[in-house]
């Protein structure tokens, strides 16, 4: 807190924020990290925050090709290219499930655009009320990696040596080529299988156990840390290694592993529903004092009229705040009335979508400061809309498809919402920390966003129609956007949920929720946070796996240092890891662009078990990888 209040405290010095190779490059990276984080959410059901990786970037860039640069120049650079990857989260959640539901055969390019493009301005625009309530005014919120991003572009600035550049560079190039080389591999030329796994059935009970083939999992349990990668885990562990040998019935199915998957998918999963909807509900409750604030703010802002503010007090001004808002709503009913054809049924779904926009700006605002953009349980969120939205359909007799459409509408712009609200908060903490202008920040995220927002429906098109089994297939899962399309034909009319495990699982929510209140009254630095634990028993368990390796790499680097130099110990493992992801992720993009141009797989055609031989290998080396390149240097 120090170095805040010593930033905000300091008179201005001019230094330049805005220029054209900001502009530029802020502008690609938006693009660059909206692509690949399309597929990141699709395959692991979360996406990483692009604000570390995109600084470290633009400073390097800066440093190698323009003297003058300034440590703000590559701030305003991050904040724009963070945009990209929130606004993918908050479309690959939602709008896979228009297809998932038979709405769409494709996804509909305007559509999807203007959903991100107003969800996205929403998001920023209900922030900026916020920003004082939350940013400045809360000694309670830490923001971590608002700070850290801060201090990764302190460091930056302040290593002045080649040889340190080169070195930053370098590991970022590693991480790439092996995020790369691996899909490469896999996808391309089968030498690797996707998933190592085993299961087996025992007395009609199946007990399963796996690991994805992916550096980018491992490097996503790198960047969360051991108590969020643990938390994973440990959901993956109730619903794979305890809840399915449960069940039973192993002997009904041809093999164990298609057992141990169908029991997850159609049963077992709704307990992680379950707890989602009671963290949605507790993160709501414990933000309300916040609300009342933002919205005082808001008031306060107007009664004030045109008084003239220092740089680093301003934020865009209430009335274009005002105006741009009813622009946003009046087109979000516009879409709402081409989904549903109806006069009614739009206005209560665009009423209901502004209301918990709001709202749930406040809920993200308030966890990205608590646990950071990458913990933010943006799914539990959207979940809570869903249950909220679907109910107020169905008190007003509204079922079948055009329910269906319109809660996920609602569902959509909610999720963009709380998405880019989380990370707008994250990146006004860096800003100010480093003495940036607000207004100047918001202006990039708007910009990041709409730039963002025509990128994703064509990546969404080119993935689902180019790598095998499509959205909701074996690589594709699309977790959150599979369970939304279930809820809302629940809702509808048209499906049957499972309400006794959606039951049980917020049974299991009350236990974990009393077990963190027991860690933090006892200040204990683990916590039993709610929804990673929740997302934990929803996803695939071959993704808790790798990314619970990731958090123990971490976790082996920093023991015996301090907590407060975490960040600067783990940031050469930062820069391998987000080279990683990149790697990895923008390989399968290209991959699916081969395959649309009618490059097929070139599969080698090797055996079952040298495949298996060579897949071993391949994950011992990765781990390695790791190992070697995010251990800190000895100074």
């Amino acid at each position: 807190m120090t170095d805040t209040t010593s930033a905000m405290s300091a008179p201005p010095i001019a230094r330049k924020e805005i220029t054209l190779r900001v502009v530029v490059l802020g502008l690609l990276l938006a693009v660059v990290m909206g692509a690949a984080n399309v597929y990141v959410g699709l395959r692991a059901g979360m996406t990483v925050s692009a604000s570390i990786p995109a600084a470290v970037m633009a400073m390097l860039l800066f440093k190698m090709l323009f003297k003058d640069s300034s440590i703000l120049e590559a701030n305003q650079v991050q904040t724009c290219a963070s945009a990209g990857e929130s606004l993918a989260a908050g479309i690959i959640f939602t709008m896979p499930a228009m297809i998932l539901i038979g709405f769409w055969d494709s996804f509909d390019f305007w559509s999807v655009t203007i959903i991100a493009l107003t969800g996205g301005l929403l998001g920023i625009l209900f922030m900026i009320p916020m920003r004082k309530v939350f940013i400045l005014n809360n000694p309670e919120l830490v923001y971590p990696e608002g700070v850290a991003c801060a201090a990764v572009l302190r460091a930056g600035e302040e290593e002045g040596e080649d040889g340190e550049q080169t070195g930053a560079a370098r590991n970022l190039m590693l991480g790439g080529l092996l995020g790369a080389g691996v899909a490469l591999g896999a996808k391309l030329f089968g030498v690797f299988t996707a998933t190592l796994e085993a299961a087996t059935v025992l007395s009609s009970r199946i007990f399963y156990f796996g690991g994805d083939l992916s550096p980018m999992l491992i490097a996503i349990g790198f960047i969360v840390r051991l108590n969020v990668a643990i938390l994973i885990f440990i959901g993956g562990a109730i619903s794979w290694i305890v809840a399915i040998p449960l069940l039973g019935t192993g002997d009904q199915f041809p093999s164990a592993i298609d057992g141990a998957y169908e029991l997850w998918s159609t049963q077992i999963r709704y307990v992680g529903v379950g707890a989602m909807v009671l963290g949605g509900f507790s993160s709501l409750y414990s933000v309300r004092y916040g609300l009342v604030a933002a919205i005082k703010e808001l008031r306060n802002n107007l009664s004030s009229g045109n008084m003239i503010k220092p740089d680093l007090e301003r934020d865009i001004p209430t009335l274009a705040i005002i105006t741009l808002t009813v622009g946003c709503v009046c087109v979000l009913a516009y879409v709402n009335y081409r989904f549903t054809s109806g006069i009614g049924i739009t206005l209560l779904a665009t009423a209901v979508m502004l209301v918990m926009g709001f709202f749930f700006t406040a809920v993200a605002s308030y966890i990205v400061g608590l646990v950071g953009n990458s913990n933010s349980p943006v799914s539990g969120m959207t979940i809570t809309a869903v249950l909220v939205a679907g109910g107020m359909l169905w008190l007003f007799n509204y079922s079948g498809m055009e329910a269906m459409v319109a809660t996920l509408g609602i569902a959509a712009i909610v999720c963009c919402v709380a998405a880019t609200s989380g990370d707008v908060c994250n990146d006004l903490k860096t800003g100010a920390i480093l003495g940036a202008a607000p207004f100047r920040q918001q202006i990039m995220q708007i910009a990041g966003v709409f730039v963002a927002a025509f990128v994703m429906s064509p990546v969404l098109n080119l993935l689902h129609n180019n790598i095998e089994g499509g959205i909701g297939g074996r690589e594709l899962s699309a977790p959150q956007a599979s369970l939304f399309a279930s809820l809302a034909r629940g809702f509808s009319g048209e499906g049957q949920l499972p309400w006794d495990m959606i039951g049980y699982g917020v049974l299991v929510g009350i236990v974990i929720l009393i077990v963190d209140w027991y860690l933090k009254s006892t200040g204990k630095k683990f916590r039993a946070h709610l929804m990673p634990i929740a997302v934990g028993m929803y996803l695939p368990f071959g993704l808790a796996a790798p990314i619970l390796i990731g958090g123990l790499i971490a976790h082996f680097h920093t023991r015996g240092t301090p907590e407060a130099s975490h960040d600067k110990v783990l940031h050469r493992g930062i820069l391998f890891s987000s080279g990683v992801i990149a790697g990895e992720a923008l390989m399968s993009v290209g991959l699916a662009c081969l395959t649309a141009l009618g490059v097929q797989s070139l599969d080698l055609g090797l055996s079952a078990g040298l495949v298996t031989i060579l897949s071993i290998a391949a994950a011992v080396f990765i781990v390695w990888m790791f190992h070697t390149f995010t251990r800190p240097t000895s100074s």
